[in-house]
């Protein structure tokens, strides 16, 4: 369990990520490095990481605020700026190391800066590491909007230290267990049995089922590159999350949720729309629903909620031709594509989920 071979680069893990970035740096001649962070990575990861590179290469390191809400083109500008103020060229490489919002952004970054430099992408949340820092999609935030400014373009490679999940709190580790739950869900049935038994884990079982994730993102994403078929099912649970997590971002009154916990929400939603709509099995519905109340708890959603939400998923990145596109089941592992819901059903997923 050392390393994936994704599509021309690879996804290195633990023991030997270190020795393999040392011999990429030394043999890529970069003219200059940027590590870019946020201030919760500043704080707790950049010291340990910065022990571990080893390179004559002159190095600056670029901050930036923490949090959904600064993914943004403003924050893009501010980081563009300040490689122009350190005169990075196009020989230069931006590490990220961070979470989602550090690996997408820095990876957009990066693809635009100079019409392209180099980055690699070192994840130190679960989230990241099981999904965000994975397969080259970059991007932003538009307003609330999530990632409607981006571009798919691969990392130089993709390193994953798991010691750096010891300094997540319980949320965010939630967070990225959702999507793993969602691997299991779309491909792998004897994965999802093995996500939803976490009783007496070990570090070793996490860093497994880690790696098993991660393989199964590669898998679909080196078939799928470009999100033109396949690909799309990594978005199961994300067209109803993705509304909820954008409409609880800037709510007044409601708290807003991390990624993974609005997504584990859609993920109900949508197994319920696939039980009417596909078959799904009514039993697997049944337990879905308890496995993930169990891990996330609910959030109260009410009839006035339900239309803004409805609404924000026409900005949703897969639909086309007018048409929102759902990614449903018809059985675990057995996902379908571009499936038109009717708003009457989505209305009974929301009140199936609160009752």
């Amino acid at each position: 369990m050392n390393s994936i071979q994704a599509a021309n680069y690879f996804v290195h893990f633990n023991a030997n990520c270190y020795t393999n970035l040392q011999e990429h740096l030394a043999n890529a001649n970069y003219s200059k490095i940027f590590i870019l962070v946020d201030t919760h990575t500043h704080a707790h990861c950049l010291s340990y990481f910065m022990s571990n590179l080893q390179t004559e290469t002159p190095i600056e390191v670029i901050e930036i605020s923490a949090g959904e809400i600064h993914k943004n083109i403003e924050t893009c500008t501010g980081v563009w700026n300040a490689l122009s103020e350190l005169n990075a060229d196009r020989k230069s490489l931006l590490i990220n190391v961070g979470g989602g919002v550090v690996t997408d952004l820095g990876g957009f970054v990066a693809s635009t800066f100079k019409r392209g430099i180099s980055y690699i992408n070192v994840p130190t949340s679960l989230l990241a590491m099981v999904d965000a820092s994975v397969g080259g999609k970059t991007g932003v935030d538009l307003g609330t909007l999530k990632n409607q400014i981006g571009v798919i373009n691969i990392p130089e490679m993709v390193f994953i230290d798991t010691s750096f999940l010891n300094t997540l709190p319980a949320n965010e580790m939630r967070s990225g267990l959702a999507e793993m739950l969602k691997h299991g869900l779309i491909y792998d049935e004897a994965y999802w049995k093995k996500m939803i038994d976490l009783s007496n884990f070990t570090i070793e079982d996490l860093d497994a089922l880690i790696y098993d994730s991660v393989l199964i993102k590669n898998t679909v994403v080196t078939e799928d590159p470009k999100e033109n078929g396949l690909r799309k099912i990594l978005n199961f649970g994300h067209t109803l999350g993705h509304a909820i997590e954008s409409y609880l971002l800037t709510h007044e009154t409601k708290e807003a949720l991390l990624h993974g916990e609005a997504i584990a929400v859609g993920m109900v939603l949508a197994i319920y729309i696939s039980n009417k709509q596909e078959g799904f099995p009514t039993e697997k519905l049944t337990e879905i629903k308890r496995v993930i109340l169990d891990m996330y708890g609910k959030v109260l959603f009410e009839d006035a909620d339900y239309e803004v939400i409805i609404d924000l998923m026409k900005y949703d990145k897969k639909n086309s031709h007018g048409n929102i596109n759902f990614v449903l089941l018809n059985d675990i592992g057995a996902p379908v594509l571009d499936r038109i819901v009717p708003n009457t059903t989505i209305i009974e997923a929301f009140d199936f989920y609160n009752s």
